[in-house]
Formats: C-alpha cells, sequence, structure tokens
C-alpha cells in the first residue's frame, strides 16, 4: 500500500511527515511510504539516511521579490509534475499526505486533479499557502494548533482534526528530574534548570542576550543548558561552568529536555509541541523573519493559552530576560501553572493518531470500489 508524502524545504515540514511515516508502517506493516521532496531542500541529507523510497525534484518557491527567476520555478514544476504522473502510473497511491513547503504544492495539485485522496497536516498557528488552497481539496487536515482552523477553507466533506503536531512521544520516565540532573552535573537538591535553545542553527539574538545576562549574573541557584548553535559556538564556549552546560548542539534534545524546567526558545511549531509535551513552560522569542510571521502568531496562541511569556525579539534585552526570568523564579505557582497549560495542549500520540484516521481514509475509499 503505497503512500505519497509530499513536504520538505525545511525540517519543520519534513519531519513531521517522517514522523506518521513511521505511526503508519508501524500501524499497519503493508505501508510504504514514498517521499517527494526538492533537492535544494533538507530532505537532501535526510531522506537517503531514512531507507524508503524517495524522489528529489527541482522544485522552487516563487520568487516574490526577483519575479524574474520563475522562469526557474515554471521549469521545474514542468518536470515534477512528469515525474509524479510516473510514478503514479508504476504505482498507484493510496493517498497523498502533505506536511507543507513548497515540495508539496505538485504533487496535491496531481492528486487534486486525479481524485487522489489529499491529507494535509499543517504545523503552525497561521497555515502557509499550500495549506490553506489546498484545504478545499483535502479528505482530512490535522491541524498542529487549533487557532489555525479560522485560516483554513474545507469543503463540507472534509475532516479537520486537532491533532497537534506529530512529534516523538517523551518516555513514561520524562518528568524524574534527579537523574537528568545528575548527567550534566547538576546539583539535585533544588534549583531550577533553564535551557536555551535557538533552534538546530542556533540564534546569534538569542545568543547575544544570554551573554550579556550571564555576565551580569546568574540568580541563585539556576543552573543553565545552552544550545548555541555550531556557528556561534567557538565564541560562546568560555560559559562553560559548573552552573552553564555549553553545547553546540544537543542531541537527542530529549537529555535537555528532561532536565529543564522552563526553556527560552524560538516559536517553531514543532519545537513548541515538544516542550508542552514535556511540560516545559516557554519564555518564547519568534523569528522575526519567519515565512508570514507565523512563529509571532504561534508565540501568541502559546502565550493567551497561559503556556508561555513571548518576548519580541526587538524587545529581547538583558533586563527583559532578567526581569522574565526572575519573575518566573519567584513564583512557583505562576510556573506550575504554566506547565499544566502546556500539558493541556500537549499532543504526545499525534502521530499515531493521524496514522489511525488517515488506514480510516484508505480503508472506506477501498470499501466503495
Amino acid at each position: 500500500m503505497r503512500i505519497i508524502f509530499a513536504g520538505g524545504g525545511t525540517g519543520g515540514h519534513l519531519y513531521p511527515g517522517l514522523a506518521i511515516a513511521r505511526a503508519l508502517k508501524k500501524a499497519d506493516p503493508r505501508v510504504e511510504p514514498f517521499f517527494i521532496g526538492a533537492r535544494r531542500g533538507i530532505e537532501r541529507d535526510v531522506l537517503p539516511q531514512v531507507g524508503w523510497a524517495f524522489e528529489l525534484l527541482d522544485l522552487h518557491p516563487l520568487y516574490r521579490s526577483r519575479p524574474w527567476e520563475n522562469w526557474k520555478t515554471i521549469r521545474g514544476a514542468m518536470s515534477a509534475w512528469r515525474m509524479i504522473a510516473g510514478e503514479v502510473r508504476s504505482e498507484p497511491p493510496a493517498c497523498v499526505v502533505a506536511t507543507g513547503g513548497y515540495a508539496s504544492g505538485l504533487a496535491l495539485a496531481y492528486a487534486a486533479a486525479h481524485d487522489i485522496p489529499i491529507v494535509l497536516q499543517e504545523q503552525n498557528t497561521f497555515p502557509g499557502i499550500t495549506t490553506r488552497f489546498f484545504s478545499r481539496f483535502a479528505a482530512q487536515v490535522h491541524l498542529g494548533f487549533p487557532e489555525s482552523r479560522s485560516h483554513i477553507s474545507p469543503s463540507k466533506k472534509t475532516e479537520v482534526f486537532d491533532s497537534g503536531n506529530p512529534i516523538e512521544p517523551p518516555p513514561a520516565d520524562a518528568f524524574e528530574k534527579a537523574p537528568a540532573r545528575i548527567k550534566w552535573g547538576f546539583s539535585t537538591l533544588g534549583g531550577s534548570v533553564l535551557l536555551v535553545y535557538g533552534g538546530s542553527q542556533g540564534s546569534k539574538a538569542i545568543n547575544d542576550v544570554v551573554a550579556g545576562w550571564i555576565d551580569q549574573g546568574l540568580p541563585p541557584d539556576l543552573f543553565v543548558i545552552w544550545a548555541t548553535g555550531k556557528a556561534n559556538y567557538d565564541e560562546l564556549a568560555r560559559y562553560e561552568s559548573a552552573r552553564v552546560k555549553v553545547r553546540a548542539y544537543i542531541a537527542p534534545i530529549s537529555e535537555a529536555y528532561r532536565a529543564a524546567d522552563f526553556a527560552l526558545t524560538r516559536a517553531g511549531a514543532m519545537a513548541t509541541a515538544e516542550l508542552c509535551a514535556w511540560g516545559i513552560p516557554a519564555i518564547v522569542v519568534p523569528l522575526p523573519t519567519a515565512a508570514a510571521d507565523h512563529q509571532t502568531a504561534n508565540a501568541k496562541a502559546l502565550a493567551a493559552s497561559g503556556a508561555a511569556e513571548m518576548i519580541r525579539q526587538s524587545d529581547l534585552t538583558v533586563d527583559a530576560l532578567s526581569s522574565t526570568v526572575e519573575s518566573m523564579l519567584s513564583n512557583p505557582a505562576k510556573l506550575a501553572t504554566m506547565r499544566a497549560k502546556a500539558l493541556d495542549r500537549a499532543r504526545p500520540t499525534a502521530a499515531a493518531d493521524i496514522a489511525q484516521h488517515v488506514l480510516r481514509l484508505v480503508e472506506n475509499r477501498q470499501k466503495r470500489r
């Protein structure tokens, strides 16, 4: 049973597809995932390591600021359409699961034109243009943030689910902090642990403020796990101490989640989904250059729910960070409430839930034939 997965360009669009594919394969071993992505996206490096069939196409986004380069987009679309048609003829798919990004648009257009069931998974509060356009043709839409429902236009036949974002669920012992603190070399007798994580590449804007904050002097009994990103690590490694652990990159990130009591992060959909699943309150600093400013929409939704505090990057200063951290540390009841609100939003079984809905869709369609 072939299921085509279309999406990529960034990890935020690729990794949800991989999580759903793994859940489908676990639920029904007959499922054979086939991934369609872009040669210029992260999938170029990731998919060869996964072990499933895939095809990388010469796909390009719309060049809004350089419209004269859109001939690349047109040329790539024409060749991609022919390739997709060939793959569908060779082995017709049961459905197409799309997780967004320009890498998914052509596969969705082909599916819509040839009556192939479409399943969309949207990670962000403000959906991307692909989700917004194709929601009217979809059999199912799975939302990472319930707030995104108002931005899509599903048909009367479309099922819309508040499934959450598909992540690796925390283990049963996820909330046992002491063993994780010992691994990081921190005391188990009190205090709090702050995780600073600006994404896989790190965030210079966050790093600069954190460095100034540490220079000013950390609050008593606060420990810090700081993922700087590889490009910034050499400059910031000097901040390593008994209370501050500086790493270029943390893999698996679960080793940091286990120890953390709260976090300072960007507002990417997948990272915030993981934080909620682990019950970690966050200070979120949305990336202002994210497409359609979707990280700000994510951050606002988390803050409105009580699961996070939001600081715009333009307002992120040493004093602002110090004040926000102090307000959380000095009010354990507030931190506990934020933790509860984060867990309320968590959907740790999202991948498995989406997989079951997809299998039901496929089964019902086969029965009608």
